[in-house]
């Protein structure tokens, strides 16, 4: 027999494999061939019910790391919950209508103009379950678990039904009404917009000062030779001027200057830095006046002598820049619009669905793309003597986040859903709302208080009809017999039969109006707002899926979602049904490049997760995700994913440690009760309780971060560093059965199937991997429960005892480091210890009841007190010195360890007398001639 072979090698026929690209596919198809996620429903059958509501992403192109992010945030909190005692049903659904569907067609060449609405419709359809189908199998690449087969889509005839039930209950309550009035219109899209389809960069715009003159002062100013300087940065729209607004609470100034006779009306504060801009020398103030007192003062259009500006009064002109006199045009814009109708004034908007002005706007401005009016509107001020200045304004304005143009706002008949009448209720619903972050309350809150009413049409064919007919008098029909009715054929037929059947067809059998006398109706060819889609899915996902709950446990989603589908859902749930449909709400931020900049194809700076999955596995994406915060926006490199790739080597190597020494381990049969481990092996099943705490608590709270840092701290700290550490002397040199062996086996055991639970939600094809070398009941360890808290009687003075030793170990690790540095020792095992103590600390290791120097991993360990310590000797308080000397003897085949006895044994020549008895009493046939070498 050879000498090694009487070393307990810890020897397995485990062989934990990386290639991870290989392995998580396999192991994908393992988990979808024995329908694990159905496995764990029904396992769960009975329990409480946690139901996260998954947003759904937009049906269009491969995903980005966003998506991967978000995506495997959630299946984290579902895997959690489903371990922890809850039935956590996952429906993962998608948004597949809207404008880049079509954008994207015709990209492909198809021009809808030239076919019939119901044939570009179907491309559309088709389309979106094309991109349905190619996310779905890179969010299951991921490792995300859920109810693939059955997701939601807004496209399902049976989705498309609820939400237009949704809409008739706001119809029914008067929510839902037609209005002339200003909103954002994308000429690059041909349609209304919502505030959440846009998205803001900085330009500049032309600024313009100019003088328009007063034609009837109300007393307050003359009407001969005085100029009202108004400013603007929408010269393009001053043909659709209907008044000036001043501020009532500013003061206002006449002034006139040089030997110029006119005198010109600006707010106080700005006087200064204006006339510097126009070159005005000796300025001299006339008159002082009040804001308000500028009340229903008149104005000459500049362009149209036919047409008079009424002054009005509106708290949101700012002294920030200009003149503190601001060009009104009620037409285009949201302020503007207020003012303009609290003024009774026209609501004038001369431009068409493609951004050019209409003949309306006057001749010289007929046919001119908005942007070219710009200047057109200029040269005519300049050429009338009425421009004061002209400067570039760099300030930030929307642009549609689809086609990346500009928007305007454009004043067009729309069809609106009412925020003004619930908003109290709506903040009301807010506020039994739970918030993480916190600040997302408040964020929401305001986003509520301070937005207008919500414009649900657009000017789009793929999408929801708003199911709306006229009468021949051109009145709305909206009512309960007749949406419901259109609701009933969705269900059925699809929303298609809208664009395919006659109005008449589509009324419920005998239905009449008297405003309608021939009995001939039309119907609306608008469709809704996605943002109106998606924000019924409360509606048509969680109130009609019987395994779900509404409102739900939680919507998970980026921060832009305040303004998105958080908003639209909170809406229109509480205009349905009085509640919020969230119980919790928690937001994420943006993936950045590393240099903090937005990913964008365009710029080249994108990441895709496939890619990261080909080269290194989706647990490296998903253990990535543990190590950011992600309530912040998040940069990603794949340097990032380098790193997270070397914690994960160090997660493998502990783990196959832990295998590789419990290889002959039988819990069942092998296990040693709490009650009989040594109290170091106690200690370390309080460590690992306490991590099971620590962990289920930050899973609790969504804190990934902390999961993360809590079970890499155990795996380096507790277990690498401390147990693992002197664990070989253990597990290779005492007894195969002995019962210090198998204590410490028990540790190792329990510390592989806890760490494996708890990482499970995290890096799932990894632990599955794990699990099978592992002697438990379930097959899958997606199947196993999450490890419980425990309580132990002694836990208290064994946690003291050896925290105590702990902070005493750091001390002994600093003297030995500066003996191996002074060359007294090359490694620990070289060393004889003296520790010289007070009688507080020989107490302390008394009571510690193990082997010191065994855990100190020296040769020799000598305690004495602290008043034998000499000269030169390191001390660490008044409680501790340490010398650190060469251990006297030879070095045991075995153990490694110096000792006095080696060769006691006349059997053992090359044994320490302690080796020489174990492999004496495991392998008596060996003690005759020595050992083959």
């Amino acid at each position: 027999m050879r000498i090694k072979d009487t070393l307990n090698l810890g020897k397995t026929k485990f062989k934990m494999r990386g290639n991870l690209p290989v392995k998580e596919l396999e192991r994908e198809q393992v988990w979808e061939t024995n329908h694990l996620y159905q496995q764990r429903q029904r396992l769960n059958e009975g329990k409480p019910t946690f139901v996260l509501h998954d947003g759904p992403p937009y049906a269009n192109g491969d995903i980005h790391m966003g998506h991967a992010m978000n995506k495997i945030t959630k299946d984290f909190i579902v895997r959690y919950k489903s371990m922890n005692g809850f039935r956590a049903p996952f429906v993962p659904g998608w948004d597949t209508h809207g404008l880049p569907i079509e954008q994207q067609l015709k990209k492909a060449g198809y021009d809808r103009k030239q076919m019939s609405t119901n044939e570009f419709r179907k491309l559309c359809h088709d389309y979106a379950l094309e991109q349905v189908d190619r996310q779905r199998t890179e969010f299951k690449r991921l490792g995300v678990q859920g109810d693939w087969d059955h997701p939601y889509l807004t496209l399902q005839p049976e989705y498309e039904a609820a939400e237009v039930r949704v809409f008739g209950k706001m119809a029914e309550q008067g929510l839902i009404y037609k209005g002339l009035k200003p909103v954002i219109w994308s000429w690059s899209s041909e349609s209304a917009l919502a505030e959440a389809e846009v998205e803001y960069h900085d330009i500049e715009s032309p600024s313009a000062f100019y003088a328009e003159k007063v034609v009837d002062g109300k007393g307050v100013l003359d009407n001969d030779q005085t100029y009202m300087v108004v400013w603007t940065t929408t010269p393009w729209t001053i043909p659709a001027s209907e008044g000036i607004t001043v501020n009532p609470d500013f003061d206002y100034v006449v002034v006139q200057h040089d030997d110029d006779p006119n005198q010109y009306v600006l707010a106080a504060d700005l006087v200064a830095d204006d006339a510097e801009l126009f070159g005005w020398q000796n300025v001299r103030t006339v008159k002082h006046i009040k804001g308000r007192d500028l009340d229903r003062v008149l104005a000459a259009h500049p362009f149209d002598s036919d047409r008079q500006l009424v002054t009005m009064l509106g708290d949101f002109v700012t002294a920030d820049a200009g003149t503190g006199l601001v060009h009104t045009a009620p037409g285009y814009g949201e302020d503007d619009y207020n003012i303009g109708k609290q003024y009774d004034l026209p609501i004038f908007a001369p431009v068409d669905d493609k951004g050019y002005l209409t003949a309306e706007a006057g001749p010289d401005f007929a046919g001119v793309f908005y942007e070219d009016a710009n200047q057109i509107a200029l040269d005519k001020l300049k050429a009338q003597g009425q421009l004061l200045h002209y400067m570039p304004y760099e300030h930030s304005y929307p642009f549609d986040w689809r086609t990346k143009k500009p928007v305007i706002y454009r004043a067009t008949p729309q069809w609106f859903a009412s925020v003004t009448k619930i908003r109290q209720q709506i903040l009301d619903a807010i506020d039994t709302v739970n918030f993480d972050p916190e600040w997302g309350h408040q964020r929401l809150y305001n986003m509520i208080r301070d937005r207008g009413d919500w414009v649900i049409s657009r000017q789009r064919v793929w999408g929801v009809p708003l199911p709306i007919f006229y009468a021949e008098d051109g009145t709305p029909i909206m009512t309960a017999e007749t949406i419901n009715h259109v609701a009933d054929l969705f269900a059925e037929h699809g929303s298609d039969v809208w664009f395919e059947w006659d109005a008449q067809d589509l009324l419920p059998a005998g239905f009449t109006s008297s405003h309608s006398p021939n009995g001939k109706f039309t119907k609306e060819t608008d469709i809704m707002d996605v943002w109106f889609d998606s924000g019924s899915s409360h509606q048509g996902v969680l109130a009609e899926r019987p395994e779900l709950t509404y409102p739900a446990d939680l919507y998970l989603e980026g921060s832009d979602q305040y303004r998105g589908w958080f908003n639209s859902s909170l809406i229109t749930s509480v205009a349905t049904a009085g509640i919020a449909p969230y119980k919790n709400l928690l937001s994420q931020g943006f993936t950045l490049d590393g240099k903090g900049h937005k990913m964008s194809k365009s710029l080249g700076n994108t990441i895709a997760p496939a890619d990261v999955i080909k080269q290194m596995g989706a647990d490296i994406i998903r253990l990535w995700v543990t190590s950011v915060d992600t309530s912040a926006d998040v940069r990603v490199s794949m340097g990032n994913f380098k790193t997270v790739g070397d914690s994960y080597k160090k997660i493998r190597n502990t783990v196959r440690y832990l295998l590789a020494n419990t290889s002959d381990f039988d819990p069942q049969t092998n296990s040693v009760a709490y009650a009989d481990l040594p109290s170091v092996d106690q200690f370390m099943l309080i460590r690992l309780n306490d991590l099971v705490r620590e962990v289920k608590a930050a899973y609790d709270h969504y804190d990934f971060m902390t999961i993360n840092k809590k079970l890499m701290q155990f795996m380096t700290v507790d277990l690498s560093a401390f147990y693992l550490d002197f664990a070989k002397d253990i597990l290779y040199i005492e007894p195969e059965n002995g019962q210090r062996r198998r204590a410490m086996q028990t540790v190792l055991y329990q510390s592989l199937v806890t760490l494996t639970k708890l990482l499970t939600p995290i890096i799932p094809h990894t632990t599955e991997e794990i699990w099978q070398f592992c002697q438990e009941p379930e097959e899958f360890v997606q199947l196993a429960d999450m490890p419980s808290v425990r309580e132990f009687a002694n836990e208290t003075e064994i946690r003291s005892e050896w925290e105590a030793f702990l902070k005493l170990r750091k001390d002994v690790l600093k003297a030995m480091e500066a003996a191996r540095t002074d060359k007294i020792i090359g490694k620990p095992s070289e060393a004889k210890l003296i520790l010289y103590v007070n009688g507080a600390v020989k107490q302390l290791l008394n009571q510690l009841d193990v082997d010191l120097a065994q855990i100190l991993m020296v040769s020799d360990l000598d305690i004495k007190t602290i008043e034998a310590a000499g000269d030169g000797v390191s001390t660490f308080g008044d409680q501790l010195a340490i010398e650190v000397q060469h251990a006297d003897g030879t070095v045991c085949a075995r153990c490694r360890l110096i000792k006095t006895d080696v060769g006691s044994d006349p059997d053992y020549p090359e044994f320490c007398a302690r080796c020489a008895k174990l492999v004496r009493a495991e392998y008596p046939e060996t003690a005759t001639t020595g050992f083959e070498e």
